[in-house]
């Protein structure tokens, strides 16, 4: 396993990152124990998941998977660097009572330590707002973020799914304030088939030190090799795959992206990882494997090189947007 810091941070962390969200809805808790044992093993030491995952009525179960592995001891908390998420609803049909949702100070401080008895730990290393809340003002979250550092109960804040100027807004406003080192990391939707981050996302988190982790890298499947599983298989694609296959044009650009890798010897799912890894800025893509099998596969991706030319066709295949700000304004 390679190994990079988390940002501007002393943290170092794994370049893959474990995806927890299929632990529990998809993913038995002796499976889902299996592989995280197996992705500790494997050298990964970051794990991330959030406060709402499990679905529906049982939201927090998938933390609670994740706490009942750490309780089997063998230095299994000690050697992970875990990320849960704040903002949503805990409520099964998403209704939220009046500060039960969301980044005010109260719910912050709620929700932290419902997240530190189901995870079965007394801190959190890296606490991240999973969305923007643009009714509590940063200052507000600041505050409580302090006040869960001093305490011990969490080590580092990071965002997930803000664009670039709420980047800046809350690190400059963390600036101004002192003693509070802002965020550190932003969770993001990022992966050959959707750059839209490289417009504004990537270069503030660039800008202010902040490493990125991209959620989706295989684009629900789309990056994965799927027309090849459907003939081989008769398998169809399902959730973000099915959708980002809606049209001919997508279509013609994932068989092309098929045809390129199958030239170059390499597999779908491994080399969109890949890719990610050599990208500015990226600290690592989360896997969310299902099985054991899938996880093998991500972990493949570490030690592939991909060549100048596979690197140009892929970006004929999927251009990005091209620098900022000079893509949209020059």
């Amino acid at each position: 396993m390679k190994y990079t810091q988390l940002g501007r941070t002393g943290l170092k962390v794994s370049r893959l990152v474990l995806g927890t969200m299929n632990f529990g809805p998809q993913t038995s808790e002796v499976d889902s124990h299996a592989i995280m044992d197996a992705a500790l093993d494997a050298g990964i030491n970051f794990f991330d998941t959030a406060n709402v995952y499990g679905r529906g009525e049982n939201k927090g179960h998938t933390e609670s998977i994740i706490g009942n592995w750490f309780a089997k001891g063998a230095e299994r908390r000690d050697k992970v660097v875990l990320a849960t998420k704040v903002y949503a609803s805990m409520g099964a049909d998403g209704e939220a009572w009046p500060n039960h949702d969301k980044l005010s100070a109260v719910n912050i401080r709620r929700a932290v330590d419902a997240s530190l008895k189901r995870l079965q730990t007394d801190y959190i290393d890296v606490y991240q707002f999973h969305h923007v809340d643009r009714d509590t003002p940063f200052e507000e979250i600041w505050q409580a973020v302090d006040v869960l550092v001093q305490q011990g109960k969490i080590l580092y804040a990071g965002s997930s799914n803000f664009p670039g100027y709420k980047i800046a807004q809350a690190n400059e406003i963390a600036a101004r304030r002192g003693g509070t080192i802002g965020l550190v990391s932003e969770q993001c939707l990022y992966n050959l088939y959707e750059r839209r981050a490289e417009m504004e996302v990537i270069p503030a988190a660039q800008e202010y030190g902040l490493g990125v982790i991209p959620w989706s890298p295989l684009h629900g499947g789309a990056l994965g090799g799927v027309l090849k599983k459907q003939v081989e298989g008769g398998r169809r694609s399902e959730g973000r795959a099915a959708g980002g296959m809606s049209g001919p044009e997508v279509h013609a650009k994932i068989q092309a992206y098929e045809d390129l890798l199958e030239k170059h010897g390499l597999e779908p799912g491994e080399a969109a990882l890949a890719w990610l890894l050599t990208r500015p800025g990226v600290t690592g893509p989360i896997v969310g494997p299902r099985t054991a099998e899938q996880l093998e596969s991500a972990l493949r991706a570490i030690e592939l090189e991909l060549s100048e030319e596979l690197l140009a066709g892929l970006d004929e295949i999927f251009p990005g947007p091209g620098p900022s700000p000079e893509a949209f304004a020059w």
